[in-house]
This record gives structure tokens, C-alpha cells and sequence, in this order.
């Protein structure tokens, strides 16, 4: 049964990463091979009650990764609706591409520290919209806002989901995983900006045309901050209420949307529904990317089933039997996520090594933070980040490949060398 899921699984896979030369959308692919790996497992698993279970478990694990990503999208939305990102693009003066590449690198690398690599992603590419009028330019800085959000997210307990199951689990702490990966991780985003800092020399920012909505009611100044700054409010405040409540983010996160529509309803009651129309929540969630959200549910359900069979477990059991190095299975185990989701390969992890055997804070542990965060950036679907980019922006898997996919994996080495060196200097 094993090998069989196996083959289905790289089929799909394949399948979404030749999405273009075979003319299937990557949502079809996803939805089809979590099917048929679910199917397979029921028909063919000895215990279709626990099949069900564990189906449950996955599915109730996958709505709140998919609530959290449509309330953040929404949200965007939102604000760009109010004209929102005029607050941050009017203070951008720099018409260089290459400054603009570090300026970028930077807000995004601590933005998601604070939010997370996800979240992040989601407004950044949205506000270089806003500021680039080239493809190709959005394109190439939407790669590199999945690499600075991942290395972001890494080093703080609260920017991406496999530390936050570190922590949680009482496997890192919060300054000392702080503390212990910053400099991989800022090396991690270093590397990639020096490198195209250099490629983009020269090249002067084409700003988009200014959208054409003579025909909608303008908002006013007061409407456009309050909506940015509330959207962004609503977006930071959900690691602290996560922290507080011991809730999942995506429960937050829709509070935070309620809010913000309770807002937007107060502040536009007074005006004719044809004013108003273009600027409500119900015009925001038909704008969002829904092909994105459903290709999201299919990976995520396809890459359940090889938690659920042992498969990911196996394969680690496998390393640690065959490599035995503890710094090389680590950054193995980073490269492997770039192909398969990072959560469930940190899982097994977690389940392999015991805390008695490898204590909080520990070599393993930090660098399983770093490594398991930061590769995924190698491929446009190792990610949630990577994953809402190619959404957002319609990004290839090839074009990724070839243009981003090399940045990544010099970032992640570079990044990788630096802990092991540092960890053995202090």
C-alpha cells in the first residue's frame, strides 16, 4: 500500500509542478491526488475507523490553516479597497529597484517575525503591486519575499508554524531560539539580497498607472488609515491573541475581520449602497483567489496521508540509521521540506527524538527551527508562503525554479554553516 501511495503522491506532485506545459490547473492536480491517496488508504488499511479518524484529525488541522489564509486574504483586500496602501507606497521614495530589493528584504524578514510567514507574504505582495507595474519585477520580488518571510518567520517562537510546534511542544524556548538562529537567519536573507541587489543594478522602478476610479467614490484620507491601520492591527494582534487565549490563530483571525467589518459598516452607514458597494467585506471575499485556498486544501490532505501511513516517519527513521550525523540529518530533513510540507516532516521529528535524550534549547532543535523554516523557500510549494505567492501572483513552478530556487539554496546553506559554526564557537 505504502509504494502505491508513494507513486500517487509523486504523480500529483508532478503534475503541479508541469502545470503549465500539461494545461491542468495545479488546484485540479492537488484535489485529485488527495482523493485518490484517501481512497487508497480506506480500501486498502486494515482499519477504516481509524482512516475516518485520522481523516477528521487532518481535515479539522487544514480548515484552520485555510480560515486563517481567507481571513488574511480578506482582509488585504479590505484595505486595498480603502486605497489603504497609499499610506506606506506615498513614503517610498527610492527609484532604485536594487534599494527598493533591501528595503523590502528587511520589512518583510521582521514583519514576520512579529506576524507570520504567511500573513506577511500575503501583504507584502499585495502592496508591491501597488509600487510595480512590470511582471517581471513583481514576479522576481514576490520570490524573494517568500525567502524573507520564511527566514523571518524561523527565529521567533511565533513566525511559522513548525517553530511555533517547537515551542509549543517545549522543545525550543522563546529567547533562547531567538537568541540562537538571528544570524542564520539574517545570513539566510543576506546572501539572496546581495546577489540580486547586484542583477538589478542600473534598473530604476516602473510604478503601475494610477488606477482608473473615476466612476467609484473616492475614500477619504482618515478612511484610508484607519482601514490600513486597523487591517494591520488585526493582523499583528493575532500571535497575542494566540498567546492570551491559547486559541488557534485562524479563530483570531476572524475576530479580527469581524472587527474590521464592524468598522467599515460604522464608518460607511451613511452613504448610498451604490457608494459604498465596492468597499464592504462581501465584495472583499469575491475578489480572493479561491483556486489558491482550494489547491492549498488538496496539498495539504495529500501530504496527511503520508503522516498517517508512517511514510514521513520511516523516511526519517531511515536517515538517522544510514547518515547518523546530527547536523547532516538536520539539513537534509531542511531540503526534503522544500518537496514536502515542513509541518508534518518536523512532527515526526519531534515523535523520533525524545526531550530526555535531546533537552529544550538543544543543537537538534534550534537547528531543526532553521532548517525546517527556511527550506522551503527552495521550491514555490515547500511553503504556505511560497504556496500564497504562486496564488497571488500566478508564479510558475519553473519559473521559480530557475530563477529563484538557486538564491534560496546559497541563503539556506550559507545560513545553515553559520549556525553550525556558531553554535560550536559558543
Amino acid at each position: 500500500m505504502n509504494t502505491l501511495l508513494i507513486v500517487i503522491f509523486v504523480i500529483a506532485y508532478t503534475a503541479i509542478a508541469l502545470e503549465h506545459p500539461i494545461r491542468i490547473n495545479k488546484s485540479a492536480s492537488a484535489l485529485l491526488g488527495a482523493g485518490l491517496l484517501w481512497t487508497v488508504y480506506a480500501v486498502m488499511g486494515s482499519d477504516q475507523h481509524l482512516v475516518g479518524k485520522q481523516l477528521n484529525e487532518s481535515l479539522a488541522s487544514t480548515a484552520q490553516i485555510v480560515f486563517f489564509l481567507m481571513g488574511a486574504m480578506t482582509i488585504v483586500e479590505v484595505v486595498d479597497a480603502h486605497s489603504g496602501f497609499e499610506v506606506i507606497t506615498a513614503r517610498i521614495r527610492t527609484t532604485k529597484l536594487s534599494s527598493l530589493m533591501w528595503l523590502v528584504g528587511f520589512v518583510t524578514f521582521f514583519l514576520s517575525s512579529v506576524l507570520d510567514n504567511l500573513t506577511t507574504t500575503i501583504v507584502m505582495i499585495s502592496l508591491m503591486k501597488k509600487l510595480l507595474d512590470k511582471q517581471d519585477d513583481r514576479l522576481f520580488f514576490a520570490g524573494m519575499i517568500v525567502i524573507a518571510a520564511n527566514a523571518g518567520g524561523a527565529w521567533t517562537p511565533i513566525g511559522d508554524v513548525t517553530t511555533t510546534m517547537l515551542w509549543i511542544g517545549g522543545q525550543i524556548t522563546t529567547l533562547a531560539i531567538m537568541k540562537g538562529v538571528f544570524l542564520a537567519s539574517i545570513i539566510n536573507l543576506i546572501v539572496p539580497l546581495a546577489v540580486t541587489s547586484y542583477l538589478l543594478k542600473g534598473r530604476v522602478v516602473v510604478s503601475p498607472p494610477q488606477a482608473d476610479d473615476s466612476g467609484l467614490p473616492q475614500t477619504t484620507p482618515f478612511e484610508r488609515s484607519l482601514m490600513f491601520f486597523m487591517g494591520l492591527g488585526s493582523l499583528v494582534a493575532v500571535p497575542i491573541f494566540k498567546s492570551v487565549t491559547h486559541l488557534p490563530p485562524f479563530m483570531g483571525i476572524l475576530f479580527g475581520l469581524g472587527i474590521l467589518w464592524l468598522t467599515g459598516e460604522l464608518i460607511h452607514r451613511n452613504k448610498q449602497d451604490e457608494d459604498k458597494e465596492h468597499l464592504t467585506l462581501v465584495r472583499a471575499l469575491m475578489k480572493i483567489d479561491m483556486s489558491s485556498i482550494v489547491f492549498f486544501i488538496g496539498i495539504l490532505l495529500a501530504v496527511a496521508t503520508l503522516e498517517h501511513t508512517h511514510i514521513l516517519t520511516s523516511l526519517a527513521k531511515w536517515l538517522d540509521q544510514s547518515v547518523g550525523r546530527q547536523d547532516v540529518i538536520v539539513t537534509i530533513i531542511g531540503l526534503v521540506s522544500a518537496i514536502v510540507d515542513n509541518v508534518p516532516l518536523v512532527a515526526a521529528s519531534m515523535g523520533m527524538y525524545s526531550l530526555s535524550q535531546y533537552p529544550p534549547d538543544s543543537f537538534l532543535w534550534e537547528f531543526m527551527a532553521y532548517c525546517a523554516g527556511t527550506g522551503g523557500s527552495i521550491l514555490i510549494i515547500g511553503s504556505a508562503a511560497g504556496v500564497a505567492a504562486m496564488g497571488l501572483e500566478k508564479i510558475h513552478f519553473f519559473w521559480y525554479v530557475k530563477r529563484i530556487s538557486g538564491l534560496a539554496l546559497v541563503g539556506y546553506f550559507a545560513g545553515a554553516v553559520a549556525y553550525v559554526i556558531q553554535s560550536r564557537l559558543f
